[in-house]
């Protein structure tokens, strides 16, 4: 029925508790760059979440990465692009604190090996607005790499987020795929399900289900993961 799986990540193929999540990874994040920047951890932290905040409005004129970096020094008050390394090399070693509020669900591996050996294509499509590191080792996390997928977000290859239509529309173009074809799985019901709007078929996981304004999801498929992965032995 379907030739395209798009795939969340936080949330979906990695379940986690985004709020203790963030905990961890702002802490870390500041106990490595507080001293290096000489800036308050409030700064930093204000700095780093308007820099998102940017990057969920880009309009795919721009990389996110540019538009974060750009956003996030003016905020901060430092030129933060020179310590792009010293941030990427954060994600290689102390980044992993955060891991502590995730948990692993099999079903991802099984889900995306399962799809690939029956002629499926698999795309990660995860919120564009962390480094290739950071999302690889997220991926790790959830069992799985990065070479298992086709294509992957990153906020270095992308210029929009979701919930923007764009965010789909540039991977649709990227990888040369047709809504219709395709299923996007998410646990996110505003970020992931909006893709439905341009003709994508969707799944809600329900295992940690972000559902911001209570909203009826009953018109989606949803379930757990584990139910997910029953529901592709149909598919093929």
């Amino acid at each position: 029925m379907y030739k395209n799986y798009l795939f969340d990540l936080d949330g979906t193929l990695l379940p986690m508790d985004m709020e203790y999540f963030t905990k961890l990874y702002f802490s870390s994040l500041c106990k490595r760059f507080v001293p290096v920047l000489n800036v308050d951890s409030d700064t930093l932290v204000k700095a780093i979440w308007k820099g998102t905040g940017a990057m969920t409005k880009n309009d795919n004129t721009r990389k996110n990465k540019d538009v974060f970096w750009e956003t996030a020094s003016s905020a901060c008050g430092i030129d933060l692009t020179t310590y792009i390394e010293q941030f990427d090399d954060y994600y290689t070693k102390e980044f992993i604190a955060a891991k502590e509020a995730t948990s692993f669900t099999p079903f991802a591996k099984k889900s995306v090996d399962f799809i690939k050996q029956n002629g499926g294509r698999v795309i990660a499509a995860t919120n564009p607005i962390f480094p290739e590191v950071a999302t690889r080792r997220r991926l790790e996390w959830a069992g799985v790499s990065a070479d298992d997928f086709e294509f992957v977000t990153f906020y270095e290859n992308s210029g929009c987020c979701k919930p923007n239509l764009k965010y789909f529309e540039f991977i649709c173009e990227k990888c040369g795929i047709l809504p219709e074809e395709s299923i996007m799985v998410g646990n996110d019901v505003d970020e992931d399900m909006c893709a439905d709007k341009l003709g994508f078929d969707t799944f809600l996981i329900t295992d940690t289900i972000v559902n911001r304004e209570n909203k009826d999801y009953s018109q989606y498929k949803n379930g757990s993961f584990e139910e997910f992965y029953y529901f592709l032995q149909k598919q093929f």
